[in-house]
């Protein structure tokens, strides 16, 4: 391959590719508006052209940088979990509430990681729910099931 760092190229292309998604897609499904009065299209297509260059720029440098090694096997069991962790999220939060559905989503996406731990998982579980719930249900008085 012609490039130094196999990481850093196609992380960056990843990014250009999202990038450029979402600005097409702006573009194409809102209105655009102006600078004085921006239409719901203007943030994401700025985000992604923003994205798209960041994207690109990693690329470039992937040519010209250190290299980094090559790229390693596909991580099947992170992606496992963390997709099983907000599938089920989606599945308990109008059933069962906040109070529930997030801990069990930061546990069991403790479980991604390779040195997953009981008492640390729990304790990020209950500090961010509690957080969770001062920012949300507390602080911006939003209707979440609890």
């Amino acid at each position: 391959m012609f490039s130094r760092s196999q990481k850093d190229f196609w992380s960056g292309l990843l990014f250009a590719a999202v990038g450029a998604a979402f600005a097409i897609g702006a573009v194409i499904h809102y209105a655009f508006g102006e600078s004085a009065e921006p239409g719901p299209g203007y943030f994401p297509f700025g985000l992604g052209v923003v994205l798209t260059i960041l994207g690109l720029t990693v690329v470039a440098r992937s040519l010209t940088g250190v290299d980094t090694g090559r790229i390693g096997r596909f991580a099947w069991r992170p992606l496992g979990f963390v997709l099983a962790a907000v599938t089920l999220f989606g599945f308990l939060l109008p059933r069962f509430g906040l109070s529930i559905a997030l801990p069990v989503l930061i546990v069991l996406s403790a479980f991604a990681g390779e040195e997953f731990r009981w008492k640390e998982a729990l304790v990020n579980a209950v500090a961010l729910t509690a957080l969770n719930f001062a920012i949300f249900v507390w602080g911006l008085n939003l209707s979440l099931p609890r």
